[in-house]
This record gives structure tokens, C-alpha cells and sequence, in this order.
């Protein structure tokens, strides 16, 4: 799906998931708020950012080794490679 020359993660990516919902999870458990969200591209979690408090999103994807998330920000169509930290636009 990406055109840019990119890593092996990503140009995995053959249909970029969505968000469900509009909300980290696991900030709304713990009561606490978030930047931004991104949603991960191997089992659909949305969670928050490295921008946020908790930074649940970077912490999903080295506990369970799903590199590729993309923002869940309207507006915002890019993917990011925790383990590459590689970008690309779609």
C-alpha cells in the first residue's frame, strides 16, 4: 500500500485498520487522558501515543511484537515501524 520505499513491516500493510473508537483504552481504565492515538495494524488496539502520559501504544507493540501502527487522527494517513522507525504515507 505505501509507495515510498519503506521498511519490510510496512509495505506488509495491505489494508491500513481504522480505529474502532476514538479513545485509548487503557488510559480511560486508568483515568488518565492522551495526546493522540494510533491504531495497531496487527490486532486493531488504539491507544495513546509517545507524546502522552502513558504511552500505551510503544508499549503494546514491544510486549507483543506488532511493529506497524498508524495514526487514528482525522486527517492523518501514515503508518509508523516501532522496530525500523520508518514512516510512510499512504
Amino acid at each position: 500500500m505505501p509507495s515510498q520505499d519503506v521498511c519490510a513491516h510496512i509495505e506488509g500493510i495491505t489494508t491500513v485498520r481504522a480505529a474502532s473508537r476514538h479513545q485509548c483504552d487503557e488510559c480511560v481504565k486508568a483515568g488518565s487522558s492522551w495526546v493522540h492515538l494510533r491504531t495497531c495494524q496487527a490486532c486493531g488496539a488504539t491507544l495513546c501515543c509517545d507524546s502522552s502520559p502513558k504511552r500505551h501504544a510503544s508499549t503494546h507493540a514491544r510486549a507483543s511484537n506488532h511493529p506497524v501502527v498508524a495514526s487514528a487522527e482525522s486527517g492523518e494517513r501514515w503508518l509508523y515501524c516501532y522496530p525500523d522507525e520508518t514512516f510512510a504515507e499512504y
